[in-house]
């Protein structure tokens, strides 16, 4: 095996590529542009793109591409090679500053929600110097922003980097009031957790759903699932390993520190945790990540599977978003220090987030919100739709003792005891770990975790940057004119605690009776993605991003228009899928198998044989599969319908959700009463039982 450091980001223009292949005075120039957000000056642009260039051949690239992050939820590409023919034969190898500036792509093919009609076809991608280019499949990758003709913005990326500008602003002019003026650039820093299942590559081959869903549109409970907890951080299958060992070295070749990898709960899952990274580049490794596992499944015998639910009864996958605020100089904001209640800036940036989570539920809400995600969210496996806070019992006393201006005795620290000698002692955490929270406060960081494993992590962290900003600022707008800087900031933390005290919750998320507490708050539960998505252009959130110049009106009704779109097209697409699945395979087992039993009743019956068993499995599946075939009539009809909605998006995916989705749920759990009395060399499909364990 190769040497780890000499093969982490050996694939990566980096800063040790750029130094080696770009003029000292170039490199410089590059290195101010990234460290303080300065715009590219384009006179640099030819001899960066010839020293990326050389760098890209000698590591046996061919092509190039600008690699965008479109509404798609994926990555796009073009591919152009650096060949130029110049006659009689001849050709050189070419790749000019123009070319990494700047490309185009047809916008009106992506998802734009209205900005662009089919015959205005013309959009950019932009170079983002910011994120280092890379090497895949001999193709040197330039990570770019997308835009239409008109600038509108119609990817990912864009908004992303305008939300850290935006928290950048906000935050110095704090960190200045608290007296730090040699602070230059506040970033936040994302680690994305993901969750994935990998399943034998031959049974997702034999599922329609799976292939075309990524989901499985029925299934009955096998015999054994999660109940055990035997599989949860369990001993790796030797497959399994070889996979995660081939996955990190795919990963570190283009600079992304994967560090922990473990069996999740469900049988055949799995997750992957990286090291935390800057917030772009964290997007953008995580958008990578999940395209070398799906493509590196099948080297293994295995399909990976990327999505929130495929498989009823058992846990689906979710992508925790850890993050946090960090200066250019080292310090994470988030980070308490040894006496919390002393650090004043602490706890000024702490209440920021707080504060801003309160205000912004419905925001949040909708960052995790998709037709995938609907069927994981409230499970006993991810937080509800309800937003809340885990800080841990020290932070929530410090914030009372604040609240109600009395004095904070710190505790002092716990030793562990094992009553076993041998053993190592330790001092406790001040806090335990809530993993039915949202959003739970774990150490120096916020984790969100109601984000679907195969979710873009750029409108979570869109969203947590842009409301924290808003928080930030009215806080620097009203310490910055009072006249005592200490008393006001006690009183605006007061305040701020008093204010939104409502969204801190340390119990179980899981309870019923949290969901009753969390009404008498007055906090939002938002169950589902088309009444989450209408609220992305309420007033107060068209107001909040145009202040902050993340996202204009325009752009969050076409990013509105978008996700409703997409929920619709996903439903439709599985409700066809299962029509299609239950016509031509389901049904036909069935009457099969109920012919088979016909012969076996009648048979029985003129040797004067009893036939009660035969007799009352035959009646069972028979009048199932009427219902179901009835059911299946009405699907198709509603689908029908709900394509043809007259009216808006919204109407539309309400038909969908209400009526279209609902049917589906009818129709599955006819199907899984179905599936235990059908004989298995006639059951058309793999069971869960054969999908989730006989995978090695």
């Amino acid at each position: 095996m190769e040497y780890i450091p000499e093969l982490f980001g050996s694939m990566v223009f980096n800063d040790a590529a750029m130094e080696k292949y770009l003029p000292t005075e170039i490199y410089e120039e590059l290195k101010k542009t990234v460290k303080e957000g300065l715009p590219l000056d384009k006179k640099i642009a030819d001899s960066v793109a010839e020293g990326m260039k050389q760098w890209a051949l000698e590591q046996g690239a061919t092509h190039y591409c600008h690699w965008f992050q479109p509404m798609t939820g994926t990555t796009a590409e073009k591919h152009d090679s650096f060949i130029n023919p110049l006659g009689e034969g001849k050709l050189a190898l070419e790749f000019r500053g123009k070319e990494l500036i700047k490309g185009e792509s047809d916008a009106s093919s992506f998802p734009n929600g209205g900005l662009r009609s089919t015959f205005e076809a013309r959009g950019y991608t932009a170079w983002d110097p910011t994120s280092y280019a890379f090497i895949q499949d001999h193709t040197l990758c330039i990570p770019t922003a997308f835009c239409s003709y008109g600038g509108q913005v119609l990817d990912k990326k864009t908004p992303l980097l305008r939300s850290v500008e935006a928290l950048n602003t906000q935050a110095l002019r704090i960190l200045k009031l608290f007296g730090n003026t040699t602070a230059t650039r506040v970033d936040t820093t994302v680690g994305a957790e993901q969750e994935y299942f990998l399943i034998d590559e031959s049974m997702y081959e034999k599922r329609k759903d799976l292939i075309l869903c990524g989901r499985t549109l029925f299934g009955a409970k096998p015999p054994k699932g999660q109940e055990l907890n035997d599989h949860y951080f369990g001993t790796i299958k030797p497959r399994v390993s070889q996979f995660m060992e081939a996955l990190n070295r795919e990963l570190w070749k283009l600079g992304i520190p994967a560090k922990t990898e473990h069996n999740e709960a469900a049988p055949s899952q799995h997750e992957l945790a990286p090291v935390f990274e800057s917030a772009n580049q964290a997007t953008d490794h995580n958008q990578i990540t999940m395209a070398v596992m799906k493509k590196l499944a099948p080297k293994f015998g295995y399909a990976c599977l990327l999505h929130e639910k495929p498989f009823e009864g058992v846990n689906g996958s979710g992508k925790h978003n850890n993050w946090a605020i960090s200066i250019n100089e080292g310090e994470n904001l988030l980070k308490p220090g040894k006496k919390p209640a002393e650090n004043k800036q602490f706890l000024l940036f702490l209440t920021a987030v707080i504060a801003a989570v309160d205000k912004h539920q419905d925001l949040l809400r909708i960052s995790a919100a998709s037709a995938n995600n609907d069927n994981r969210l409230g499970g006993h496996e991810a937080p509800p739709a309800i937003i809340s806070m885990y800080l841990g019992s020290e932070l929530c006393e410090i914030l009372d003792t604040i609240e109600h201006g009395d004095q904070y005795n710190q505790h002092g620290k716990v030793v562990m005891e094992s009553g076993v000698d041998v053993l190592p002692r330790f001092s406790q955490d001040t806090a335990d770990r809530n993993r039915t929270s949202p959003m739970a406060f774990t150490g120096n960081k916020f984790e969100f975790r109601m984000l679907g494993s195969s979710a873009s992590v750029a409108e979570t962290n869109i969203i947590m940057n842009t409301i924290v900003a808003d928080t930030l600022c009215d806080f620097a707008d009203e310490l910055e004119k009072a006249s005592d800087f200490d008393s006001a900031l006690d009183e605006l933390l007061r305040t701020a605690i008093r204010s939104h005290r409502r969204i801190l919750f340390n119990g179980d998320n899981y309870s019923e009776e949290w969901v009753k507490e969390a009404e008498k708050r007055g906090l939002l539960n938002i169950s589902s993605t088309n009444e989450a998505l209408p609220r992305l252009t309420d007033e107060k959130n068209v107001a909040l991003f145009e202040k902050h110049k993340v996202f204009t009106e325009q752009e969050l009704i076409s990013r509105r228009e978008i996700l409703l779109g997409e929920y619709a097209k996903i439903v439709n697409i599985e409700g066809q899928t299962l029509v299609e699945m239950v016509r031509r395979e389901i049904l036909p087992a069935v009457i099969r198998y109920t012919s088979t039993l016909s012969k076996a009743v009648l048979q029985k019956k003129q040797l004067g044989i009893q036939t009660e068993p035969e007799l009352g499995l035959l009646t069972r599946l028979s009048d199932h599969a009427k219902a179901l075939s009835e059911q299946i009539c009405l699907l198709e009809s509603e689908l029908e319908e709900a394509k043809a909605t007259p009216g808006s998006a919204q109407e539309t995916a309400d038909a969908y959700r209400n009526v279209v989705f609902a049917r589906m749920g009818t129709i599955r759990r006819i199907i899984d009463t179905i599936e235990p009395d059908v004989d298995a060399t006639v059951w058309p499909y793999p069971t869960y039982t054969d999908i989730l364990f006989y995978c090695d």
